[in-house]
């Protein structure tokens, strides 16, 4: 059978082979997903010998995202965008380098969670990878604004002055203490924060009614920042657990040319936490 797996360092924990089985279950499509631990001095090798042995392709986590951009010989334009890679193709014509994450948000949030982001104002908390993957996406979907905020405002102006040539209007970057007085109807939390059980410093009144907030870590119940933003007014919240099914799905498409309905698929991983 055909093989794929996620490489990344440490790697046990990943639930890509669990989601990835689903799929091929559902859709009947025979293949075999597994995990792959890469050598942090020898990604390059390992993935050649998967390659070798027959693989087909591979999904990319930490923290071989930019090696794998390196590694892939042409980008999808939300690979360049993002300036890393997940998940890679391999075919006769090379290595295909992809970003998913940015569209399996994107899918979450308006399909999964019925909230459009088209004229809405959306804040992105943070300016590091995972912020840099999701702008294109985001910015295709037509927002009123799309502002960047971030602790250091050099890095938020600089991700926004990336993207400026775009063309797409109402693009800023800016510090967290300047959101002081703006409205926002989706707030994407792509900081680190919840990782050590803390939240952005955000100024209060920053949630419009019917707002959404959105972390994209997941765990067992809400995250800090999803219960912060219920108290400072956010109307719904939502962890990034659908995001990684959704970019599951992404993944899956590109590598075979079938995208799986990711609903029941991610009522079983929420069962699962």
């Amino acid at each position: 059978m055909d093989r794929y797996a996620v490489i990344g360092n440490p790697i046990a924990h990943s639930k890509s082979p669990r989601i990835h089985t689903l799929f091929a279950a559902q859709t009947r499509q025979a293949l075999i997903y597994e995990t792959l631990l890469g050598p942090i001095d020898a990604f390059v090798a390992t993935v050649e010998a998967f390659r070798a042995a027959g693989g087909r392709g591979l999904n990319v986590t930490v923290p071989f995202k930019l090696e794998a951009f390196d590694f892939a010989d042409r980008h999808t334009p939300r690979a360049q965008a993002a300036g890393a890679v997940n998940t890679l193709a391999f075919g006769p014509d090379g290595v295909l380098g992809d970003n998913t994450d940015g569209a399996g948000i994107l899918r979450d949030i308006t399909v999964n969670l019925g909230c459009p982001v088209r004229g809405r104002r959306v804040l992105l908390l943070g300016a590091g990878g995972a912020a840099r993957g999701t702008i294109l996406p985001l910015l295709e979907a037509s927002p009123a604004t799309l502002v960047i905020a971030n602790r250091t405002a050099a890095k938020a102006h600089e991700l926004a002055a990336e993207f400026a040539g775009s063309s797409h209007a109402g693009l800023i970057g800016c510090a967290l203490a300047e959101l002081a007085g703006l409205q926002f109807d989706v707030v994407i939390n792509a900081t680190s924060a919840s990782l050590s059980d803390a939240v952005p410093d955000l100024p209060t009144g920053l949630y419009a009614h019917g707002s959404l907030a959105y972390d994209m870590m997941y765990g067992k119940g809400d995250t800090p920042f999803m219960t912060a933003a219920r108290q400072q007014g956010a109307s719904r919240s939502a962890d990034g657990l659908g995001m990684l099914v959704e970019q599951a799905a992404e993944s899956f498409l590109l590598w075979r040319g079938i995208r799986p309905t990711t609903a029941p698929v991610l009522a079983e991983m929420r069962a699962s936490i």
